[in-house]
């Protein structure tokens, strides 16, 4: 089980996890995927910033990254 650390940056994060990025995309996080989308805001955005952002439910998102062999701490 790879584990997230929360408080990290989705840019920090997907350093260390760059299928962490396509997982995101799917869950709604579809800017992720623009040119230069990452590596701006990615710098300041956590996965739940992001996910209050896009009004994505949290649980949704602890069983999918579960599902890819993860674990959000």
């Amino acid at each position: 089980m790879k584990i997230i650390d929360s408080n990290k940056s989705v840019f920090e994060i997907s350093q260390q996890y760059p299928e962490l990025v396509q997982i995101l995309a799917t869950l709604g996080f579809k800017d992720i995927l623009l040119p230069g989308m990452l590596q701006s805001a990615g710098r300041m955005m956590t996965i739940r910033k992001g996910a209050t952002m896009k009004k994505i439910d949290w649980s949704i998102i602890e069983s999918t990254f579960s599902e890819k062999g993860f674990l959000i701490q």
